[in-house]
Parts: C-alpha cells; structure tokens; sequence
C-alpha cells in the first residue's frame, strides 16, 4: 500500500508537469515575423510579403508566407531558402533581405523588417 501511494504521487506529479502545464510546453515554441517589400521586375511593382518562421527550441520547424505554409524550406545559416508557386525565394534574416526568381520571368529584390510582437 505504501509503495501505490509513493507510485501514484510520482505518476501524478510527471502527468501534471507536462500536461497541466501549457505555458511550459508553449514557451519553446517561438515566431518571427518580418514584413517584406519586394520590388518585382519587370512589372515594376512592389509586393508586401509577409514571412512567419517558427521555431522549437531554436530550430526552425514552420515557414509560412503570406500566411501558406510553404511545402519544404531549408536554412544555411540565416538564409532561409523555400519556393512558392515557381517562385524561387530567398530570406536573410540577418541582413533582412528578400529576393526571389520566377524561373527567369520575373525576379524580386526588398527590404525586410522584423514585426516585434508584445
């Protein structure tokens, strides 16, 4: 009997730890976000492109942009490179820089700022 007691005390404290504690568990996931002007050529027009990048424990998990998620992304340091829709992009989330190539169609090049969340 006192061996159960000391059992279900420790199972109850493991199973609150993890599940009864959401701000624990959601506290290693985190989001960046950066607004990007992209200046496409030769439309001549400039695209805001907004890029989300979440991350578990420091490793990129998620890339979303303009809220799709994109199918496959892969990071070189800073760089996260992924593909929308033929469209080849490019993001330096160091330099905050955007560029893109339409598979020679069109090409892009902007400015990236990091949205700073409360």
């Amino acid at each position: 009997m006192r061996w159960t007691g000391l059992l279900s005390l420790v199972l109850g404290i493991a199973t609150s730890s993890l599940v009864g504690n959401p701000v624990a568990i959601a506290s290693t996931v985190k989001t960046t976000q950066f607004t990007c002007a992209a200046f496409y050529l030769p439309a001549r027009s400039i695209w805001n492109r907004q890029v989300d990048i979440r991350y578990r424990n420091s490793q990129p998990v998620s890339v979303h942009i303009d809220r799709l998620p994109v199918y496959a992304f892969s990071m070189a340091g800073p760089v996260v490179m992924t593909a929308i829709d033929n469209e080849r992009i490019q993001i330096h989330t160091q330099a905050l820089l955007w560029t893109s190539d339409f598979r020679g169609m069109a090409s892009s090049q902007g400015a990236c700022s990091e949205i700073v969340t409360k």
